[in-house]
């Protein structure tokens, strides 16, 4: 009987990570979930075996992924992997003048280190037996650099460039390695953010929704924060097999936000 397909998603304790676990799950594969502590990996696993997800299929590891310590812990539990999806990420905003080294370091070690150190140890061995699947959740922000948080722009545009070289080195193989450029999402930080902003302003969370598409997103299509079970059935077809002729590519999961046919 062959064996599921074993996929590592990144920050996957909760929003737009889960809710890919999630999907992966009742698509028959095994998934490891990570997060940076132990309460918040096993409340995770949790939810999903309430939700009906087998015990056997879930794997779950805490490391800190902007540390080297934490990228190898991974690695040594989990030699190798079918399917790795680069979820984990951070964002913070700051005027550009004020962002210090410090913070430059740590949110190219938290977007794209993370992900270059993963990839870098599972992408030749996936190419070794010919099969796997690599995909690095980016964000629209890659193209439309957000003027409140530049360092988090470049960081999410420096994804895209990896993914793509790395599309280029595994050629004619039945190795596929992605990106997704995600709009804004209604993950657990945004929600928690509506929330307080909601309070302070004695407005509703509609309104606030509203008012951030109509001034901060106007270009928004669907005009509404991204569900990220949208995401997460998405990027499941992305990690399946029958995802096999795509390739190389940034994929926009964005509302329509960015503003181009192509």
């Amino acid at each position: 009987m062959k064996n599921n397909k074993l996929a590592l998603v990144t920050g996957s304790t909760a929003g737009i990570g889960f809710a890919i676990a999630e999907k992966l799950v009742h698509q028959n594969f095994d998934v490891i979930i990570n997060g940076r502590s132990e309460e918040r990996v096993n409340k995770a696993i949790n939810q999903l075996l309430e939700k009906g997800a087998s015990k056997k299929s879930l794997h779950g590891v805490a490391a800190d992924l902007t540390t080297v310590e934490g990228i190898a812990k991974v690695q040594e539990l989990f030699p190798e992997v079918d399917v790795l999806i680069n979820n984990f990420g951070i964002f913070e905003p700051k005027e550009f003048a004020n962002i210090t080294d410090a913070d430059w370091e740590k949110m190219w070690n938290g977007n794209f280190m993370s992900g270059a150190r993963l990839s870098r140890h599972y992408f030749p061995r996936m190419l070794k037996k010919n099969y796997g699947r690599v995909i690095f959740i980016s964000s629209e922000s890659a193209l439309q650099i957000p003027a409140e948080m530049i360092h988090y722009g470049v960081s999410k545009t420096a994804q895209i460039s990896l993914a793509r070289g790395m599309a280029e080195v595994a050629g004619e193989s039945n190795v596929t390695v992605n990106s997704v450029l995600v709009g804004p999402t209604k993950s657990e930080g945004v929600g928690t953010f509506l929330k307080q902003l909601a309070e302070k302003d004695h407005l509703t969370e509609s309104d606030v929704e509203k008012n951030f598409f109509k001034t901060a997103r106007p270009t928004s299509l669907i005009k509404r924060f991204i569900r990220p079970e949208e995401i997460g059935a998405f990027v499941a077809f992305l990690a399946s097999e029958e995802s096999s002729a795509i390739t190389g590519s940034a994929l926009r999961a964005d509302g329509g936000l960015v503003k181009s046919i192509i």
